[in-house]
């Protein structure tokens, strides 16, 4: 039994690109980052804590996938700047002018727990994202569309109608919230079989060319 520790509607559409069966088991954890804890870590420990939640709750036959998601500027002092979903409009137009015509980046952490022998694979995805220098109108049209609200940095790459990012060469789908790749990697080592083609079906579904696979020689 494959399961999926999240509720996003995002990672379960990427997940079907699989081909795997699997059923959504959603947990909470306290995702308060630690003091100067590195943005890559942050999202390394949340997944880990997703996934061990999660196999309390579950049974033994369950392979559980948990994943978590950040934002973050890097700062003066090379210090991060870890940016979680906004509480309301304000705060989403706050962090959307923080990202406005500067470079960020995006982490993606993964964990996979096999719950009979408590194996556990582990695995972060960065991507260096450019967002566009959008005007406050675009900005304040995409607020009111609500769509930024639950989503880290308060905005979704992958949205038509205000486009945030340009000249993008990362993974994709690691901004969306499940970088594909990485995770089939994972699901090798743990003995899951995956059909192959993930990044063309990544690509063709996302309508985004994929860097990361001629880069690393992930296969097609």
């Amino acid at each position: 039994m494959f399961v999926l520790a999240s509720t996003s509607p995002r990672r379960r559409q990427l997940l079907e690109m699989l081909a795997i069966p699997f059923t959504i088991h959603p947990v909470e954890v306290d995702e308060t980052p630690q003091p100067d804890e590195h943005p890559a870590e942050y999202v390394r420990r949340l997944s880990l804590s997703k996934a061990l939640q999660a196999a309390e709750q579950l049974d033994r036959q369950a392979i559980i996938l948990a994943a978590d998601t950040t934002v973050a500027i890097q700062t003066e002092a090379d210090r991060w700047s870890i940016l979680g979903k906004p509480a309301d409009a304000r705060h989403a137009a706050e962090m959307l002018r923080c990202l406005r015509g500067r470079v960020h980046y995006v982490f993606t952490g993964l964990a996979l727990l096999r719950n009979m022998d408590g194996r556990l694979w582990s695995d972060v995805c960065t991507s260096e994202v450019p967002m566009r220098n959008f005007s406050e109108e675009e900005m304040y049209a995409y607020i009111a569309s609500g769509d930024p609200l639950d989503k880290a940095g308060a905005y979704a790459i992958q949205h038509e109608g205000f486009h945030p990012v340009e000249k993008f060469e990362g993974c994709f789908a690691n901004v969306m919230g499940l970088p594909l790749c990485h995770l089939a990697q994972m699901l090798d080592q743990a003995g899951i079989s995956v059909q192959n083609q993930i990044s063309l079906r990544c690509v063709r579904s996302l309508g985004y060319p994929c860097a990361l696979d001629q880069r690393y020689g992930f296969r097609r």
